[in-house]
């Protein structure tokens, strides 16, 4: 069983609350690392871009800068994402069972983001978690194969996943 799990197709909201409830129901018994993205809560704006909220402490990292209402251009800013990148390959460095990472997207696409968070984990050997947004599957697959499977946006699928990774 590939060690990366990568779920493709779904709503990013849909993936990102399964994500939080995996890893809620796993955080007892698992050590679980990584960001899931959260929404900023703004008023209408050109894209969804929030924050990446650490799953071990809760600090969130904004991806986005405050355009303001009515603006028509994507507000996506990578600065709180390399932070974020560099904070779970710390936590990957302490240890952890599993790392997930809410997607790679665009700025990983660039070489940013959490690059090298999934760097590191893939380094370190340790299962990884997260979704792929359409646009960027052929650069996931460059960047990625052959150590991943996808597997559907389903709580069970991943339950089966984690269980036939985490020996």
């Amino acid at each position: 069983m590939q060690k990366i799990a990568v779920i493709q197709g779904a709503p990013g909201p849909l993936v990102q609350g399964l994500f939080q409830t995996l890893a809620e129901r796993w955080q007892p018994g698992t050590r679980v690392a990584g960001v899931i993205a959260e929404g900023h809560g703004l008023g209408e704006r050109a894209c969804s871009a929030g924050y990446l909220k650490s799953l071990l402490d809760g600090k969130r990292y904004p991806i986005f800068q405050d355009l303001g209402p009515g603006s028509e251009t994507c507000h996506l800013t990578g600065d709180g994402a390399v932070g974020a990148a560099v904070a779970v390959a710390a936590d990957i460095a302490r240890g952890c069972d599993l790392v997930i990472l809410s997607k790679f997207g665009r700025l990983e696409a660039n070489g940013g983001g959490l690059r090298d968070a999934f760097t590191a984990a893939m380094e370190a050997g340790v299962p990884v978690l997260t979704s792929v947004s359409g646009p960027h599957a052929r650069l996931w697959e460059t960047f990625a194969t052959p150590l991943f499977t996808l597997v559907p946006p389903d709580a069970n699928a991943i339950e089966a996943w984690w269980r036939a990774v985490h020996h």
